[in-house]
């Protein structure tokens, strides 16, 4: 089942691709940011050999502060095991935890469909993608995780931190929090530890671990719109780096913005912040794909938006686009979908607070929840490095496939696998040894970390991570895609990889934040711009312009990514309904 892409076949040289683009939007975009521009001195602010380097030791170490980190924390620990949570930002306040506000609550004496029914329908939805050992756990469990949250005080506010630290105060739960890590340490074949750095003090993180669980979510190109700003696949590119297998890139997540005041995260999603959480039940669509993608690319804007999980009479108005089952393509009639917007709001179906016509690309570098991430290689969430485990959005367990089929089962699935996590990591950390980190690998981390401040010059990550926007970010690259534009984008991300990651200057530690978060983008651009090639069928949320229709006969499979001992980008296959082998 191994596929590695044919670098000498498919990859466009530079200096051809640039001759041939000049006309191209991605090109003007470029010029326009003037690259000779982009090189400057380096100011720093931080004396890196003063900077204090502190050293601790845990069974589990739970790397994220959303609702998979809190599950995660508190299961390890009630489990037995000594846990610390390190989180790049506060606890229950970053990455897209305060977004959501519907969890899926299951409940088998109440429902339509029995546990098995419900994996099986929403196996049909995503056309065969999805893991039905993943989506059973999800309905399996939703219900006592629901009810924890309710004891915590989930469902009172609007927001999550008081209810969030109600059991890690209880427990005594050790928080490090605004503290980035960079990087996941491995030693003898397995998990070790990891590294980071404060972004308020100047001062590294050395962690031992017996085990690490990622609860990192997912990420994207810091697109305006949407609040996933600060998520950067910074767990998914650790754990690459030390060998784990990585998947789900070429799918993408449909989530809009408003064509108004495009940038404005909180105004376009009001709604959704201000809510209270609730419960949803059993509503399997197929939704948040790129339809709305194809019929701007189609027919250009301004695009009219149905209520979610509805195509807006697409298929009707314009001929081809991303195929919908039939027995999902849902009418106004037959739509039960989440609860109306409150206080009298009508959006005609566009989400909660947003006024004006929607625009794509609000969630770019964005896949549908559950598909992206760490490949798991069993139901208990670990990864293929003994000792690593993930859970949320940071493992790619294709709960739902490649296409969102369950309203509210994005925020009971991190639940959920953050418990499994939690539990799992703790397990195998009581018959681990604390493992032993040289003081020649710390060093060497450390100079990595710190290698930003010490640039006598470079480029800024600002500067690359709007280069990088220009190039991913159209809706003609990322979503609506076909060969030669996969190719042309691939030249510019790989220009950005070998010349300017090596190059990224910080005058300060929150340039030091973006420097490496810079760098994970770019190594995520490449694995999705590679994967879309490589998945030459239209499935789900992934559609290629030139080949526009399923293919059940060479595509019934998941692309896995992984690192070589030569530091190569490979990939392969796996069929769906198979586990892959650490």
């Amino acid at each position: 089942m191994n596929e590695n892409i044919n670098t000498n076949e498919e990859k466009v040289s530079r200096r051809d691709f640039l001759s041939l683009s000049a006309s191209l939007a991605t090109a003007a975009s470029l010029t326009g940011l003037g690259l000779s521009q982009g090189w400057a001195e380096n100011i720093s602010e931080v004396n890196t050999k003063d900077i204090k380097q502190t050293q601790n030791e845990v069974d589990v170490l739970v790397i994220g502060g959303g609702m998979a980190g809190l599950f995660a924390s508190v299961k390890a620990h009630d489990a037995g095991s000594k846990v610390m949570m390190v989180s790049k930002g506060r606890l229950g306040t970053s990455g897209q935890t305060p977004f959501a506000k519907g969890i899926f609550s299951y409940d088998e004496k109440n429902e339509e469909l029995s546990i098995d029914e419900f994996a099986d329908k929403v196996s049909r939805s995503a056309l065969g993608s999805s893991n039905k050992a993943y989506t059973r756990q999800l309905a399996t469990h939703s219900k006592a995780r629901v009810e924890e949250l309710k004891s915590w005080g989930f469902f009172d506010s609007a927001l999550c931190y008081n209810a969030f630290m109600k059991p890690m105060k209880e427990r005594n739960i050790s928080i490090i929090e605004r503290t980035m890590i960079t990087h996941l340490i491995k030693e003898d074949g397995k998990i070790a530890g990891a590294a980071g750095f404060n972004l308020d003090d100047e001062e590294i993180y050395i962690f031992k671990a017996k085990s690490v669980i990622l609860c990192t979510g997912a990420g994207g190109f810091k697109p305006n719109g949407f609040p996933i700003c600060d998520l950067t696949h910074d767990g998914t590119i650790m754990a690459y780096d030390i060998g784990a297998k990585v998947t789900g890139k070429e799918w993408n997540d449909g989530h809009p913005g408003s064509a108004k005041d495009s940038a404005d995260s909180f105004g376009n999603w009001h709604g959704m912040f201000e809510r209270t959480p609730e419960t949803t039940k059993i509503q399997v669509n197929h939704h948040l794909g790129v339809d709305m993608n194809y019929k701007a690319y189609a027919s250009g804007n301004s695009i009219k938006m149905g209520p979610p999980g509805m195509p807006s009479n697409m298929q009707k108005e314009i001929e081809g686009g991303p195929y919908t089952p039939e027995e999902f393509a849902m009418n106004e009639k037959d739509r039960k979908g989440p609860p109306p917007p409150r206080d009298g709001e009508d959006n005609g179906g566009r989400p909660p607070g947003m006024s004006s016509d929607p625009v794509g690309g609000s969630s770019a570098g964005l896949a549908i929840h559950k598909s992206e991430g760490l490949v798991p290689i069993n139901e208990y969430c670990e990864s293929t490095i003994k000792g690593l485990y993930a859970a949320g959005d940071a493992l790619g367990s294709y709960m739902s496939g490649g296409i969102y089929t369950q309203i509210g089962s994005s925020l009971a699935g991190s639940a959920v696998q953050g418990a499994i996590a939690g539990e799992a990591a703790s397990k195998y950390s009581k018959k681990a040894v604390m493992p032993i980190i040289t003081n020649k690998k710390i060093a060497k981390i450390k100079k990595e970390i710190l290698a930003p401040l010490n640039k006598e010059a470079g480029y800024s990550p600002a500067w690359v991570t709007q280069t990088l926007q220009g190039i991913m970010i159209p809706n003609f690259v990322l979503y609506i895609k076909k060969e030669t534009m996969l190719k042309g984008a691939l030249a510019y991300v790989e220009e950005l990889k070998d010349t300017h990651i090596p190059n990224l200057k910080a005058k300060d530690m929150h340039e030091l934040r973006l420097a490496h978060e810079t760098k994970n983008m770019i190594i995520s651009a490449e694995m999705k711009l590679k994967a879309s090639l490589m998945r030459k069928e239209s499935r789900c949320s992934h559609f290629r312009l030139d080949y526009p229709k399923l293919d059940n006969k060479n595509w019934q499979a998941w692309i896995n990514i992984y690192k070589s001992k030569k530091g190569k980008m490979k990939f392969e296959k796996q069929a769906f309904g198979t586990w892959a082998k650490a």
